[in-house]
């Protein structure tokens, strides 16, 4: 199937509608030619009003962490953004819910045979990070809050281990804030290659 005929089917997708408290509107933005793959959890409220993925003050710090402007985040043709969850899932105790899984079976293998030309995937968050990277995934995804949360330092803490094709990352959510300050190595150690591999891939 043709990428154009493929996003209009997933425009139209309805798989979740009865579980979706806003209803269906799959918020997502690719290209054959993207060389950069963002892949985080799902929009929020603030996204699912605009129908702009990232707008809101994640995007905000998420664009500071890489190092570029709008112009080109939203450049379709250079970067993709493909959340876990197109739609936005509804809110729960702690923050959003996780991602509708339908989304994932459905919809993202017939998109990544479009992008074959994407060279960096950053995983924004652990849905993202146990979906691409499987049992790379330290100690595994569960209910549990706390294994969960030492699961995603653990991956981002090991870095290395995962580039050059992919660079985990936790959410840029200002929820995060307390993660931050109690892992200061993430901004000294880690945003430098970021930025540096975001730029060697956009070539900037």
């Amino acid at each position: 199937m043709k990428l154009d005929e493929l996003l209009i089917n997933i425009r139209a997708c309805r798989a979740c509608e009865a579980e979706l408290p806003l209803g269906p509107k799959p918020i997502l933005s690719v290209s054959s030619t993207a060389k950069l793959l963002i892949v985080g959890q799902a929009p929020g409220v603030r996204v699912h009003d605009s129908g702009v993925p990232w707008n809101d003050a994640s995007g905000e710090r998420l664009r500071e962490w890489m190092g570029i402007d709008k112009t080109i985040f939203y450049d379709s043709n250079q970067v993709a953004i493909l959340p876990m969850g197109f739609c936005y899932p509804g809110k729960g105790k702690s923050g959003d819910l996780p991602p509708k899984p339908q989304c994932a079976r459905l919809w993202r293998q017939p998109l990544h045979e479009h992008l074959g030309n994407v060279q960096l995937t950053l995983l924004i968050g652990q849905y993202a990070q146990r979906y691409y990277l499987g049992n790379r995934f330290e100690n595994g995804l569960n209910n549990d809050f706390e294994t969960t949360f030492v699961s995603l330092t653990h991956t981002v803490k090991n870095w290395r281990s995962y580039l050059p094709e992919f660079l985990p990352l936790p959410h840029p959510s200002p929820r995060n804030n307390i993660w931050l300050r109690n892992n200061p190595w993430f901004e000294r150690e880690v945003l430098p290659v970021l930025r540096r591999c975001v730029a060697q891939t956009l070539m900037l």
